[in-house]
Parts: C-alpha cells; structure tokens; sequence
C-alpha cells in the first residue's frame, strides 16, 4: 500500500466531483437558443460564464490525474524542481503540488 493512499483516495474523491460538476456545465451548455433575440443575449452571457467555470475545473481535473499518475509511478511527494522530499502537510493541503515550500515560494 503507498504511504499516500489516503491522498489517492481524497483526490479520486475531488476528481468524481469535479467530473459530474463539468459534465451539468457541458449539458447545461448544449442547450438550444431561445427564438428571442434578449433570450438569446442572456443565455449567451451565461454560456460565457459557464465555460470559464468548465476551463477552470478541467484544468484542476487534469492536475488530479497527473497528481493520482505520479502517486501511480513512485514520484508523487518528490519536488519537480529540485528533486527533494515534499513534505507530507504541504500534500496534505494541497495535493496536486509539484514542488516543496522553498521552490514553490
């Protein structure tokens, strides 16, 4: 068992969120306009909004699979940086970190 099992858990946890949150943005973005012109403005407008939202989750969920892919490959908790050990409370609160406190400053 890897000594970051539970980190694995939590980050498939956030990832099955995060998936089904932008699967009802991507439902919600396929939806037809409205025949009337104002209609149209306001949908559109809120179709802008929600693909920020959408960017902004698929980058995180593509960080989780990297994050969930290094735990998979032995290198998770190792500084993409300068190579040392991140430490475990700095994973804890941010788990798809990639480099310890110094480098990351």
């Amino acid at each position: 068992m890897s000594q970051y099992a539970d980190i694995a858990e939590q980050l498939r946890e956030r990832l099955g969120a995060l998936l089904e949150r932008a699967e009802v943005i991507e439902d919600d973005l396929r939806h037809p306009l409205d025949d009337d012109w104002e209609e149209q403005a306001i949908d559109l407008a809120d179709d802008e909004a929600l693909e920020g939202v959408d960017e902004v989750l698929r980058a995180e969920i593509a960080q989780i699979r990297l994050a969930l892919l290094r735990i998979e490959n032995g290198t998770y908790g190792t500084c993409s940086n300068c190579g040392a050990e991140i430490d475990r409370k700095r994973l804890e609160a941010r788990p798809i970190a990639t480099r310890c406190i110094k480098c990351a400053a």
